[in-house]
Parts: structure tokens; C-alpha cells; sequence
């Protein structure tokens, strides 16, 4: 009877026990994602990216994180980014594809981890895991914002710029947003409205964004800009067909969508392409 027991007790601890203490892992993959319980880095075998020449209409902030990146994976200082602006103009794409063209042109061990928005309370045990590697890391976290009543930022806040230990040497960070700062104008100007002394409540709501030195902003293309996206992407998978009914076509179907981006210009060009029988990788 003891001895069931006791065994039962032994079985009942091990379910308690972390299941790996194992520090978390940069080698095997180029990129991976972070994920918590328990703290891991999930490689990823094929990281979901397209030709840096494919992203047109945003040359002039594709240069300088190109200049940027370029110097952090040269091992000089470096910034951390936000990428903010309109939705579908490449902010994702253009981190993804300017890790993958620094890694294959000059053949640098760069790896992307990608951090999701509610894992940011857990940043600095990812940075504790980073700190000690040998490897240069692009810390990436997509459609990065925060709403009323969060307070994770405060742990981004310390991570990018703040704290006793900093941000380790190796490590930079990538953010892409719809907002410029962050966080709805609305939280911003509940803040100024009911605090005590509203500019120090909104600055320390604000302060957040200037964590980052770069600002890139993306903003919706004309038409023209828009057609030329789709061209290009013509020209790139050899797509033969008449230029005047793709044309019609893609501004008919960016009406329907209400907008002219990147993202719907690619929309366009895999209906394009699944009509005409020709694959796209």
C-alpha cells in the first residue's frame, strides 16, 4: 500500500518537472521561431520569402535597412528598425528577403528568429539564450503593436535600450506596424486626457517607438507604382500575355480590394498565373 503510493507520489513529480532544461539552440537552421513552454527555438527548414528585386515601389527604405542589416551582419554597430506604415507594401517581406540575400550573396551564418506579439514578457530569457552565442541574430516581431491596459511593452522598452545588461552585441531588432508608434491614437489620448501630468504619461507611452534609430515609413503606392509591381512580376515568372488586358485586370481587381499594394498585386498575379497554367516557384 506504501509502496503504491510512494510511487504514485515519484510519478506525480516527474509530471511537475520541466521536461527539458536544454538550452535553447542556434544551430541547425538559418531561421527559427521562438516558443515558450517550455523555452525552445523551432528551426525552420524553409523560410516563406521572395527576391529582394521583386519589392518595387520601396527602394529608397529598402537601401537603407539594406545598409543597415549589411553593417550588423559585418559586425559593426547597427540600429534597431521599425518598419511602420500601410498594410501590404512589403514590411515583412523586405526583413525576410534581406536576410536571405545576405546570407546567399555573402554566405554570412545570419540567423531570424521570429518572436510572436504575446511572447514579448518572455524577451529577456530569449536574449539570455542569444547572448553567449557566436552567431549575429535578427530578432524579428511582426505586426508588433499593443492596446490599452498592456503593459509588455515596458519589457521591450528595458530589452532595447534599457536595463543593466542591454542588449547583447549580437542581437537586433526588427519590427514591422501599421502604427507609428505603436499604439492606437485613441490609448495615446486617453493618456493625456485623465493623467495627472499628461506630456510625462504620453511620453512614457511614446518612448517605446524611439527605442528604434531607424523609422522606416511605407506608404500606399499610385497606380502606376502598383502596375509596375505587377509587370515586374510578369516579366520575372515569364508570364506571356497581352499587357493592356493585364492591366485592366489589375486595377479591376485592386478596386475590389479597395487598395494598391504589393500584396495585391501579388494576389493578382497568382490568379494571373493559376488561369494560365504556369507555376510560380
Amino acid at each position: 500500500m506504501i509502496k503504491n503510493l510512494l510511487n504514485r507520489i515519484a510519478e506525480a513529480l516527474e509530471r511537475l518537472a520541466p521536461a527539458d532544461n536544454t538550452t535553447p539552440s542556434l544551430n541547425g537552421a538559418d531561421a527559427f521561431v521562438w516558443n515558450i513552454g517550455p523555452d525552445r527555438l523551432m528551426p525552420v527548414k524553409s523560410v516563406n520569402h521572395i527576391d529582394l528585386e521583386l519589392l518595387h515601389g520601396i527602394d529608397h527604405v529598402r537601401d537603407i535597412l539594406d545598409a543597415n542589416t549589411q553593417q550588423f551582419a559585418d559586425g559593426f554597430p547597427a540600429n534597431n528598425a521599425l518598419l511602420w506604415g500601410a498594410r501590404g507594401m512589403g514590411k515583412s517581406s523586405l526583413v525576410k528577403a534581406l536576410h536571405a540575400n545576405i546570407r546567399t550573396k555573402d554566405n554570412k551564418p545570419l540567423a531570424l528568429i521570429e518572436i510572436h506579439r504575446e511572447d514579448i514578457p518572455t524577451l529577456p530569457r530569449l536574449m539570455d539564450c542569444l547572448r553567449t552565442s557566436d552567431r549575429r541574430v535578427i530578432l524579428f516581431c511582426d505586426d508588433l503593436s499593443f492596446d490599452l491596459a498592456d503593459s509588455s511593452y515596458k519589457s521591450l522598452k528595458a530589452v532595447l535600450e534599457g536595463g543593466i545588461e542591454g542588449r547583447p552585441d549580437n542581437v537586433i531588432f526588427y519590427a514591422t506596424s501599421n502604427r507609428r508608434h505603436l499604439m492606437p491614437r485613441e490609448m495615446i489620448e486617453n493618456e493625456r486626457s485623465t493623467a495627472i501630468t499628461p506630456a510625462e504619461s504620453v511620453d512614457e507611452k511614446v518612448s517605446l517607438s524611439d527605442r528604434f534609430g531607424l523609422w522606416l515609413g511605407f506608404h500606399g503606392c499610385s497606380q502606376d507604382e502598383y502596375l509596375g509591381i505587377v509587370f515586374s512580376y510578369m516579366d520575372h515568372f515569364k508570364i506571356k500575355t497581352d499587357r493592356e488586358t493585364v492591366r485592366t485586370e489589375a486595377l479591376e481587381w485592386s478596386r475590389t480590394r479597395g487598395a494598391r499594394s504589393g500584396r495585391v498585386a501579388w494576389q493578382y498575379i497568382q490568379d494571373l498565373a493559376g488561369r494560365h497554367k504556369i507555376n510560380l516557384s
